[in-house]
């Protein structure tokens, strides 16, 4: 039986406020975690109400993480908004196309060609083991090829039925402009938390035409539950300089300010920043993600906390003296 939370519009699907990021159950992103311990994640993140699961075919090898969401979904289909992405994974006999980001590893290769565009498709259905996908997304734009030619090609799926909704990642308010100019958007995936503020003209843009915004790592890639003092060797963010150990020493001590207040809120500091992004626009819907049902029962009852105005200006003025130390998860260089 699945609980339900307040519910969230992206164009036409309806999805609960708060949905849940899959990333983090494939080995090789937050250190090894076995495929029992995945599905029992995503299953409470189900049956919590966290109904909206995104994933993409680049997370694990060969479609693990979209399998993963696959078997979880099996006979609950119809209670689960599914969302893909496509684009960094490199189609068979796709040349890389390199795209600089800034990010922990510099340069990224994708290739988001119309010709691959389809195949893609059916690969990530396949892994997922349904019909059609809710909500499927271009993860990159590409430098090689414009933007409208790949919504273009993304379109041609919502015609076949194979796709329900279109959306895009990581791009600027131009190339969202471009795109939703194509296609109509639901959603625009961007990073955004209390460590990255949202670039002010994506956001602008989005509302004019009515497009979602799903932010990606609400909580910092984990630096903003408070709980991260060290790092396993095989996780990925050991390349990010913002969890270098002197860093996260000095952000931890410079984010305190937000413990105190969540704690006088008697809610968790992982609240505190879900609950503070829903409140910025009611177009909003985070996902964040976590292998512990205890932390993801607990990040999903954040879509009932009802922050203040005085609590919101609080936190805009601790937001306002902090200095991160490290950078962010992905910078954009293009």
């Amino acid at each position: 039986m699945t609980n339900t939370l307040p519910r969230r519009v992206l164009g036409e699907l309806d999805v609960p406020a708060i949905g849940f990021g899959a990333m983090v159950l494939s080995p090789g992103m937050y250190g090894e975690i076995d495929d029992r311990r995945a599905v029992t994640a995503l299953t409470a993140a189900i049956d919590a109400g966290g109904t909206f699961i995104d994933t993409s075919d680049a997370y694990g090898d060969h479609g693990h993480n979209e399998q993963l969401v696959g078997t979880a979904v099996r006979g609950r289909r119809d209670e689960v908004t599914v969302a893909t992405k496509f684009g960094l994974k490199l189609a068979d006999g796709a040349e890389p196309h390199p795209l600089k980001v800034g990010y922990a590893f510099e340069e990224l290769a994708v290739n988001a060609e119309p010709r691959y565009v389809r195949d893609q498709a059916g690969n990530s259905l396949r892994n997922l083991g349904i019909d059609v996908i809710d909500l499927y997304y271009l993860h990159f734009p590409d430098p090689q090829v414009p933007i409208e030619d790949s919504v273009g090609a993304m379109a041609e799926l919502v015609a076949e039925g194979k796709v329900r909704a279109l959306g895009v990642c990581n791009v600027t308010p131009d190339e969202l402009r471009r795109a939703h100019a194509v296609h109509p958007l639901a959603a625009v995936q961007t990073e955004w938390s209390m460590w990255r503020p949202v670039d002010p003209g994506l956001l602008e843009v989005a509302r004019e035409l009515g497009i979602g915004l799903v932010p990606w790592s609400p909580l910092g890639a984990g630096f903003l539950t408070g709980t991260v003092q060290q790092l396993a060797a095989d996780d990925f963010r050991t390349n990010a300089p913002r969890f270098d150990p002197r860093s996260l020493a000095a952000n931890n001590a410079s984010y305190a300010a937000l413990q105190a207040l969540a704690a006088d809120l008697g809610i968790t500091r992982s609240q505190l920043a879900l609950a503070w992004l829903l409140h910025q626009d009611p177009a909003v819907v985070p996902i964040p993600g976590s292998r512990t049902p205890e932390h993801i029962v607990e990040n999903l009852a954040a879509a009932d906390i009802v922050l203040h105005p005085d609590t919101l200006a609080r936190i805009d003025e601790v937001l306002a003296r902090i200095q991160p130390v490290g950078g962010t998860l992905l910078q954009d260089a293009r």
